[in-house]
């Protein structure tokens, strides 16, 4: 797209055109909680054609700073407006990209759910009785549902990939300081990453790379592909189990091999995760009107206040030795692969009688990559009913793109 709006193929003007009329169908969904329709009007008329995204409608998690556009963060406690372009806005505009509006964010970023905002809960496009996942849970519908191509989340626990996995999107977390988080609203800033949901893998590796200078092969032969010997990683609902069990059959029968790998212990890594964020995101709204959140979030921030600063400095100390260890375990195979999420979209209903149980589904196969910092993509695998992630976690963002892409094609059904 961005080449054809290079060449002059395509006007940039109307791409924002069937972004905003995209948006306003899909309103009902609750994905934008801001449309800046004007000025991406403005933006599209006077657009140079140039830049490696060149005239790509974006939108922006409303917890990243866009100057002049509403930085509310999903809470109702903030109504200002952004003063500055946070940095990965920045790169955007560089790279040619119209920001359209804000994506919406299950509130300050900490949920896992996409349940509670302001403006109320965003809804699954494949059923809007379900829940989305989060907290990029409006970047992911948007995508799903064809708003727009690109849209820019943040990924602290799996914020990117659960969502992603949960809607039927490619959501890739990029390692660690790929893309910069200044100017983004801190959940935690050891685990904190900014990423990218797309609908295709190819599209979110040259995305990232666009917003880097950087360059990702994606030729790559068949891959060398663990799968993790940790029961709790496989602790799936049947529709899950069945998805993944043939997706494997089918990498294998295209020529991946798969072996064994054991992982860091999972009671630890998890628990040294959230001794490490519950803290963080503590100080993070120190001052702040906490009785003013959302009930859940209220409840997480006084759960992790209640963590002593002991557990924080061991977590501290435990995350070099603990990603040493996935590196030793990476070693001899290009990538990991893991179900994304546990189950599918549960319905509302399903999430208040049963949050507990819920979140710790949709978490537990996320943390590992945000507390090692390794890159992690998350590829909806082929399903004809509701969508299922494909989670690949590899010891670079080159390696994690070469098997996403080879991955990828390989689940693509084709004619004979």
């Amino acid at each position: 797209m961005a080449a054809s709006v290079r060449s002059g193929v395509v006007d940039p003007v109307e791409l924002v055109e069937q972004a905003l009329k995209r948006a306003e169908e899909t309103a009902g969904l609750n994905a934008v909680v801001h449309l800046d329709a004007d000025g991406a009007r403005e933006a599209a008329a006077r657009h140079d054609r140039t830049g490696a995204l060149a005239g790509i409608p974006v939108l922006v998690k409303e917890i990243i700073e866009v100057e002049g556009l509403p930085y509310r963060c999903g809470s109702l406690t903030m109504d200002g407006l952004g003063t500055s372009d946070a940095d990965v806005v920045r790169r955007l505009r560089a790279a040619g990209a119209i920001v359209i509006g804000l994506s919406h964010s299950h509130e300050f970023a900490y949920g896992c759910t996409g349940t509670s905002n302001r403006e109320g809960p965003c809804h699954n496009p494949h059923d809007p009785s379900r829940i989305t996942g989060g907290s990029s849970a409006g970047a992911a519908v948007a995508v799903a549902a064809g708003v727009v191509q690109l849209a820019i989340g943040t990924d602290t626990a799996g914020s990117v990939r659960i969502p992603a996995a949960l809607c039927g999107v490619v959501g890739f977390k990029p390692a660690r300081g790929t893309l910069p988080t200044n100017g983004v609203f801190p959940l935690s800033q050891s685990l904190d990453h900014v990423g990218v949901l797309t609908a295709t893998v190819a599209d979110a590796q040259y995305a990232v790379d666009s917003l880097t200078g950087q360059q990702t092969s994606r030729t790559a032969g068949p891959p060398r592909l663990g799968l993790a010997l940790n029961p709790e990683h496989l602790d799936c609902s049947p529709e899950v189990l069945g998805l993944w069990t043939t997706a494997i059959a089918k990498l294998q029968a295209a020529g991946a091999a798969t072996t064994r790998l054991q992982l860091p212990d999972w009671t630890e890594t998890n628990q040294v995760a959230i001794d490490l964020q519950g803290p963080e995101a503590v100080a993070n709204h120190v001052g702040r009107d906490i009785d003013a959140y959302q009930l859940d979030v209220q409840e997480r921030l006084r759960e992790a206040a209640e963590v002593p600063a002991w557990r924080y400095v061991r977590a501290r100390d435990r995350v070099g030795s603990l990603t040493a260890e996935l590196r030793v375990a990476l070693g001899g195979v290009d990538a990991l692969l893991m179900p994304t999420v546990q189950l599918v979209a549960p319905t509302f209903e399903e999430v208040r009688a049963d949050s507990t149980n819920i979140r710790a589904k949709l978490l537990r196969n996320t943390r590992l990559a945000n507390l090692t910092g390794y890159p992690a993509y998350s590829i909806p695998l082929p399903t004809a009913s509701l969508p299922v992630g494909l989670q690949v976690i590899a010891l670079d963002n080159q390696s994690a793109g070469q098997v996403a892409h080879w991955i990828e094609n390989a689940l693509i059904s084709r004619p004979e």
